[in-house]
């Protein structure tokens, strides 16, 4: 699988689509144009089979800065500014919700919009001279795109609020003490985890993950009972599945499982 776009890098490495964010020249700052990428690669890689997990990654020197403020140029009213922010939302959203597990692979820079996309992904791993941070104490904002609601579920209300009063950067050290990354790699290692970590979840059932993705991040939102009778409700969805039968059948006969995402 490989798709030509201006902003993105999007191409297939073992079991994984890679998206690679591609605008070394400002730092992968986030832009009108790399969301839509970002969104119409997300929705082919959902599409395709053979992809069993997506690594999202800036490359070898930084993650990204963040928002691109010349996209905001003409956006001086509220509700030409939030026309951007739902833009960005939407883009997480789609993380989120995505059917394949979502890796983001980070070295160097992860600042404010780099970071919150970042937190929009099911796992973070960081090589071990990333830096992490949102600036918006800075410059007198709020960080827009879920900064102030995934990094706390993430991190911890106090470590949240640290980051966020202070504005300064903390180190992958740092990071994974707290949560923040899943995984600390050496430098420039960040995408080699991350794949190794897809190559582990393509031997698994698809659904499986998909539906346990599905439970943890709607199950959040609920009360526990509820979340509960959710869960059973995935539980008995996935029974019904080939996958399901599959799985019983060679661990019974001591063979590798071939699941089929079906």
């Amino acid at each position: 699988m490989s798709t030509t776009y201006q902003t993105i890098v999007s191409e297939r490495r073992r079991r994984a689509a890679v998206i690679t964010l591609n605008r070394p020249d400002k730092r992968n700052a986030i832009s009108f144009q790399m969301m839509d990428e970002l969104q119409a690669a997300l929705a082919q890689i959902a599409g395709d089979a053979d992809a069993r997990a997506v690594v999202i990654t800036g490359g070898s020197r930084f993650f990204s800065s963040g928002m691109d403020l010349n996209a905001l140029v003409g956006r001086d009213s509220p509700a030409r500014f939030n026309e951007y922010m739902i833009k960005w939302r939407q883009l997480n959203k789609a993380l989120e919700e995505h059917p394949k597990p979502v890796i983001a692979a980070i070295e160097g820079y992860c600042y404010t919009g780099g970071l919150e996309l970042a937190l929009a992904c099911d796992l973070r791993v960081g090589g071990s001279t990333a830096q992490f941070t949102i600036t918006s104490s800075k410059i007198g904002t709020v960080p827009g795109a879920g900064g102030t609601q995934r990094l706390p579920r993430i991190v911890g209300i106090a470590n949240a609020l640290d980051i966020l009063f202070s504005a300064d950067p903390i180190g992958a050290e740092r990071a994974y003490q707290i949560g923040l990354i899943n995984r600390l790699a050496a430098a420039g290692e960040s995408l080699s985890v991350a794949l190794a970590m897809a190559d582990i979840y393509a031997e698994r059932a698809p659904l499986s993950l998909q539906w346990a993705k599905r439970a943890v991040y709607s199950g959040m939102q609920m009360p526990l009972g509820e979340a509960i009778e959710f869960e059973a409700f995935i539980v008995n969805t996935v029974y019904r599945t080939n996958d399901k039968q599959e799985g019983i059948s060679s661990f019974l006969e001591k063979r590798p499982p071939k699941f089929t995402g079906t």
